[in-house]
């Protein structure tokens, strides 16, 4: 399939397909008239970039993990192939991300001590307990009749 079919079906733009090119996380094949080709394994790799990306992961954490991958949840890293260089980068990712979510954390719990500081105490409304007011029935006399 050409980069215009790959991006409708993956919802990325073409020029951002071609961004993953660059950054050697995607290969097409080349058509004898030079057009890039790619195949159904692509729109599952896109949108596995993609996931990665939006999570927060580099281009070069996917490079490495990239070819790992079989699923969104799995990733395949034989002990063998797990270099020094991946072993540092992923363990930097690790540092990355623990530091976000402890900023993360931080700011909800100022935003959630700022919200109690400034907003009023709701009190519960009571309502008065209102007696029903008891009127005596008059009769009229018999002489107003």
């Amino acid at each position: 399939m050409r980069i215009g079919e790959l991006s409708r079906r993956t919802g990325v733009p073409t020029r951002l397909l071609r961004y993953y090119e660059e950054q050697d996380l995607l290969h097409p094949d080349r058509a004898v008239n030079g057009y890039r080709d790619y195949g159904e394994t692509d729109v599952r790799d896109v949108q596995q970039i993609r996931g990665l990306l939006d999570s927060g992961l580099t281009t070069e954490m996917i490079r490495a993990i990239l070819p790992y991958l079989s699923g969104p949840d799995e990733i395949h890293l034989p002990p063998q192939c797990l270099t020094p260089q991946t072993a540092a980068l992923l363990s930097g990712e690790i540092d990355r991300i623990q530091a976000r979510i402890d900023c993360l954390a931080r700011n909800r719990d100022r935003l959630r001590a700022y919200l109690t500081v400034v907003q009023p105490v709701v009190q519960p409304v009571v309502q008065p307990v209102v007696q029903p007011v008891v009127q005596p029935v008059v009769r009229p006399k018999e002489e107003d009749l």
